[in-house]
């Protein structure tokens, strides 16, 4: 959504009917139904965002990818997202943003010319997934970053953006994708980096992975994959399952 997002402002029904993919008719009826908490000025309707935001804890509208998804993406935080095909990642990439985008966030996709994708097909892919690529751009919220260095291990771009965006006051949602040409060791080695990048800052990364690419990886590995991020997403055409890793309690 758009900036009013930041704050606890008053939000139009075409924007949040937008945001959770339904039509402004069903957003209408929740606030007639006293369902979805709403202001009436003149012949407009307005809603809070902490409104909103209340109405999605709830799960008034968990059928969505992003509502469903919301509630699990903290700040900070480092997700492993695996999807069953190339379609279904792209969902989960595109869901990743648009909470981000929901919660005030400034938001990047980050690319190499390794994943074999150029940035006007990320486009494509992530409208086609249902986010609004074309207005997020035009507002300034999602950029596109190719990493020109396949051995910067991303740490060095995400630091890059970070830096901008967290001088103007803003949390970072990024998003990249799997190095599949990289030793699975040294790739699970960059990834602890960014766990520890992630730490302390106002910054939530997901990386992307195909689930033909995980059934590759030793056992012992697989689950090392999963320990060093802050939680795993896994969604297929059968539904969408996630786990959440919590330190231990120091004793």
């Amino acid at each position: 959504m758009g900036g009013g997002f930041a704050n606890d402002e008053l939000l139009e029904v075409p924007q949040i009917a937008r945001y959770l993919r339904v039509s402004d008719v069903t957003v209408y009826r929740w606030c007639r139904e006293g369902r979805l908490p709403c202001l009436k000025l003149g012949n407009s309707w307005r809603i809070r965002r902490s409104a909103l935001e209340d109405f999605l804890e709830r799960g008034e509208h968990s059928a969505t990818l992003v509502g469903q998804l919301r509630s699990f993406y903290r700040v900070p935080g480092n997700v492993l997202a695996i999807g069953q095909t190339r379609e279904v990642l792209y969902r989960l990439d595109a869901a990743f943003l648009g909470v981000g985008e929901a919660r005030g966030g400034s938001l990047a996709k980050f690319c190499s010319p390794e994943t074999g994708a150029s940035i006007e097909e990320l486009r494509a892919e992530l409208g086609g997934a249902g986010l609004d690529v074309e207005r997020l751009e035009g507002e300034g919220r999602l950029r596109f970053v190719v990493e020109e260095n396949q051995e910067d291990d991303h740490g060095g771009a995400l630091r890059r953006v970070y830096e901008e965006e967290a001088e103007a006051g803003h949390t970072l949602w990024a998003s990249f994708d799997w190095v599949v040409d990289v030793d699975l060791e040294q790739a699970l080695k960059w990834q602890e980096e960014l766990t520890r990048l992630v730490a302390d800052r106002q910054l939530v990364v997901q990386t992307g992975v195909l689930e033909e690419v995980t059934d590759e990886w030793p056992p012992a590995l697989g689950r090392q994959a999963q320990l060093v991020h802050s939680g795993v997403a896994w969604l297929s055409e059968a539904g969408l399952a996630t786990t959440r890793v919590s330190p231990l309690a120091q004793e």
